[in-house]
């Protein structure tokens, strides 16, 4: 929200309307939900590719002679690690171990990385970074508003980029960024995404972002590239099996409790904020197992939703966290954390409780899809 209360609007507000979008508030941003049918949408980035606005996530850029060291000590990663022109998925987290936030962090050169929170975190993000630098020489500064996002999603995507810039995209790895021009707009060209399908994020100013956004879906028309909203966006990392802050991660989880755990890397040097909280969370988690974060994929049609509880003979063995109708199995599908004796997968006799009536769910490994590399 903007300090009126009012909903804030990306650059790309007016064309979204132009082109019929349903909006919504999304984490104080007025968002585009679908432009018309979201199993539509979420099929054309999986078989050939859809163009979104993420210009509400929040962008926070780091940079000076200790930039790498307080994002060492800020955040659970090792960060000083990470190569220019590289990417790294990582988290912030309270002295307690809870989870503030998941993140991506680019190093964009030798002293400056660009954070990037989700929308609804951003500001506690930056709260938390400001309040950490203070013992570093380093600067943490607030970009959400010099940043328009867009990204192009879908196996159709790199050859709808290709067409309109001459970066080396085939160069470009999976968590990597470069500097480049795409239709004439100078971007950041990241090889990033929350589909589970190869694609970009570019970052722009906002005032490109209408004339990127207009030569991207030139550039697709004849691929089939579509306009796609947060609706699909959702069932496409949940078929990817990839977190979503609010449902399954949160401050009363650590990254152990999340299954994430590979995140928190102990080895780097010096100390790090929640470093005591987070040893003492990996050494409960391996005597005494966790929930574990599973997939359920329903043998019924009804939709399980977030919160409903996971059930076995009787027992509550755990709680679904995201639960959608899947496009692409056709069934309803979920993800829940639920007791490691129900875990693995193949355990018969599981159910969802919706609405009192214990429904039959397979339990299955994430993700649910994987794409054909």
């Amino acid at each position: 929200m903007s300090s009126t209360g009012e909903l804030r609007h990306t650059a790309l507000d007016a064309l979204h309307r132009s082109l019929g979008a349903t909006m919504t508030d999304f984490a104080g941003w007025d968002m585009p939900l679908r432009y018309g049918s979201e199993r539509d949408e979420h099929t054309a980035v999986r078989t050939k590719a859809g163009l979104f606005d993420l210009s509400h996530m929040g962008e926070i850029t780091v940079t000076g002679p200790q930039a790498a060291a307080l994002l060492d000590f800020a955040l659970v990663g090792n960060i000083g690690g990470v190569k220019p022109g590289r990417a790294r998925y990582t988290m912030i987290c309270r002295d307690d171990g809870g989870i503030l936030d998941d993140l991506i962090v680019y190093r964009l050169g030798e002293s400056e990385y660009m954070v990037v929170a989700n929308a609804s975190n951003a500001q506690v993000v930056l709260d938390a970074l400001t309040e950490r630098a203070a013992a570093f020489d380093a600067e943490v500064r607030d970009d959400r508003d010099a940043y328009a996002l867009i990204a192009v999603q879908g196996p159709e995507s790199p050859g709808i980029l290709k067409s309109l810039t001459d970066a080396d995209l085939d160069g470009l790895k999976y968590y990597a960024g470069l500097p480049g021009t795409v239709a004439g707009v100078p971007a950041l060209i990241a090889r990033t995404g929350y589909t589970g399908e190869d694609g970009f994020e570019l970052f722009v100013k906002p005032e490109h972002a209408v004339e990127l956004w207009q030569a991207l879906a030139q550039a697709g028309e004849g691929v089939g590239l579509v306009p796609c909203g947060l609706s699909c966006r959702d069932t496409l990392r949940l078929e990817a099996g990839m977190p979503l802050y609010g449902h399954e991660l949160s401050t009363s989880l650590t990254p152990f409790d999340a299954g994430l755990g590979r995140v928190v890397k102990f080895e780097k040097e010096g100390d790090f904020v929640g470093r005591e909280a987070l040893r003492e969370a990996a050494a409960r988690a391996e005597q005494n197992p966790p929930r574990v974060l599973v997939g359920l994929v329903a043998e019924g049609r009804r939709v399980p939703r977030a919160g409903y509880t996971v059930v076995a003979g009787g027992e509550v063995i755990g709680e679904v966290t995201s639960g959608a109708p899947s496009p692409t199995l056709g069934k309803p599908i979920a993800m829940a954390y639920v007791d490691p004796a129900h875990a693995a997968p193949g355990t018969t006799g599981v159910g969802v409780d919706i609405r009192g009536s214990h429904e039959p769910y397979e339990v299955v490994a994430l993700p649910f899809y994987k794409r054909q590399k």
